[in-house]
């Protein structure tokens, strides 16, 4: 389990017509900003003192070793703002935690509801993005929020119902997982804050995406795919249903999402797995180098190479990895056919809806067996396991 703490709280949607959206806005304005540096984009979210409480701020010290921590930490680590409105949840990149009254300076990072209201705050977080996990499901931030560990009640899954008491609580997240590091976001967004990228979406999202765990994939594959796999599956799904009325429509977006949600899993995959490998299994060859896949993140032509053309990197997947035989022979033979549709897409001509409506049935499991629901069953064969 890592032992890097985070924090969860609930937004309040009697404190403002939407909470969250007020922030989202402050922090998109900021970022449009083209006088404004790429470190000063950040957005205060206060922490509420409610005039009903008598008694002092919930677990001070864990938030003060917590903002202690933020001052010496290094790269690639992040501590975590898991906000929920039960509905739907977010989860903030938290540069720093502030005590008090901020500087008049930093007014601009908050949003005007605040002052407006009077309110005050026992401390205040600064937010540089804010990355969408579910959006209107309730079953889904149920399901997510089980993945964070409660530090104040045994380190047990964090329960929305019963559990959301002495806020923000503090927990753990076991498998370490990330969400804001430059190279996830230079490959998924094309480099753009998550905020950003989040609000490129057009609505909908949150029913397609319920809409595909209750009706085509059931609960326990769809949960297996990772949270940003989803996300693009749902995204591309969405686009599909929207305009596979439409002859004319050009269907590279929707191919463009699938590529993005089949890079987002196979990273999630290896990130598992490297570590379980020998120094040697892990070098690959990535075009005219050799690279360490502990420190290199392969895009989609990259992985069908790599996957299905290095012998030792195969051997020692299919050794470690449940389904890995498939991951290793039959998955890099189709991505590489379907790359090469994608690229078409992407850099020449259209994507007519024919193409677009066969491939999205093969991914999906349309009629037959689907390579998202393949994916879905690749993971470690013993989480325990050491580095050969």
């Amino acid at each position: 389990m890592s032992d890097a703490l985070h924090l969860v709280t609930v937004w309040n949607p009697a404190y403002a017509n939407n909470a969250m959206e007020e922030h989202l806005g402050v922090l998109l304005g900021l970022a449009a900003d083209k006088k404004m540096k790429d470190d000063d984009v950040m957005v205060w979210w206060g922490k509420v003192k409610s005039p009903n409480r008598q008694a002092p701020q919930a677990n001070v010290k864990e938030i003060e070793a917590i903002a202690a921590s933020l001052l010496k930490q290094e790269v690639g680590e992040e501590t975590h703002l898991y906000l929920t409105d039960y509905r739907s949840l977010y989860v903030g990149h938290v540069l720093t935690i502030n005590f008090g009254d901020l500087r008049e300076s930093e007014l601009v990072r908050v949003p005007k509801y605040y002052a407006e209201s009077g309110m005050k705050c026992d401390f205040w977080l600064g937010l540089t993005d804010l990355r969408r996990l579910v959006s209107d499901d309730l079953v889904g931030v149920i399901e997510e929020l089980k993945q964070l560990r409660n530090t104040h009640y045994n380190d047990r899954p964090v329960s929305l119902y019963g559990g959301m008491v002495d806020l923000p609580l503090i927990v753990k997240r076991p498998d370490g997982r990330t969400f804001f590091s430059d190279e996830e976001m230079e490959q998924l967004t094309d480099g753009e804050i998550w905020a950003k990228h989040d609000a490129g979406l057009a609505g909908g999202i949150g029913e397609t995406e319920r809409s595909l765990r209750d009706d085509l994939f059931g609960e326990a594959a769809w949960h297996a795919l990772d949270r940003t796999t989803r996300t693009f599956i749902a995204t591309g799904e969405r686009i599909y249903r929207e305009h596979r009325a439409d002859a004319g429509f050009d269907f590279a977006p929707v191919l463009g999402s699938f590529a993005k949600a089949i890079e987002s899993q196979v990273a999630l995959v290896l990130r598992a797995a490297v570590p379980m490998l020998s120094a040697e299994e892990r070098r690959v060859k990535i075009e005219d180098r050799t690279v360490d896949l502990a420190e290199y993140r392969l895009m989609l032509g990259q992985l069908v190479y790599a996957l299905g053309g290095e012998p030792k990197l195969g051997e020692g997947l299919r050794r470690v990895l449940k389904n890995g035989a498939w991951f290793t022979n039959q998955f890099p033979a189709i991505v590489d056919e379907f790359r090469e549709v994608r690229n078409e897409g992407t850099h020449a001509k259209r994507v007519e809806r024919a193409e677009a409506t066969r491939w999205r049935n093969r991914l999906m499991g349309i009629g037959g067996e689907g390579v998202f629901q393949g994916l879905a069953t690749v993971e470690l064969n013993n989480p325990l396991r050491r580095r050969v």
